[in-house]
């Protein structure tokens, strides 16, 4: 089922920090996991999966860390979500490795939903990272992350 989990979530605070740092300035995963009281470890693995899908790209030694791999304009909200989360539907159905329900034969909520989930994702596509920079830009830093 889609949601935003807690990995996506910290996902998305990791990219819009990236996207409030300097030009080619790389930042370090324990930075960022100290500024949003995110648990190292798991924050480390997230950035790891967003640079697998081509979002970061990461670099070793004393001056290196993540940096954005293009624009946080042209990273979307489904982007974010498949790199971390994986393939999402809507429906238990319509995930490739479920495609053989016992119900296909009789069915008739599969097509419709499958319409939805189009239209969700194709929605989730369209909305950039940037969205939520623009938001956050608002939030004053004292405000703590609760969980």
């Amino acid at each position: 089922m889609i949601g935003i989990t807690k990995q996506t979530d910290y996902a998305l605070l990791a990219l819009t920090h990236l996207a409030s740092a300097e030009d080619g300035c790389a930042v370090r995963a324990r930075e960022i996991a100290e500024r949003y009281r995110i648990p190292a470890d798991m924050l480390a693995k997230i950035l790891q999966r967003l640079a697998r899908a081509g979002l970061l790209v990461s670099s070793q030694g004393r001056s290196g860390g993540y940096v954005l791999a293009r624009p946080v304009e042209e990273i979307t909200i489904g982007a974010v979500l498949e790199a971390v989360e994986g393939a999402q539907a809507l429906a238990h159905c319509l995930r490739s490795e479920n495609a053989d329900c016992e119900q296909s034969k009789c069915c008739t909520i599969r097509d419709p939903l499958a319409r939805i989930n189009a239209q969700v994702f194709t929605m989730l596509d369209a909305i950039p990272v940037s969205e939520l920079s623009r938001e956050i830009a608002d939030v004053p830093l004292t405000i703590g992350i609760t969980r």
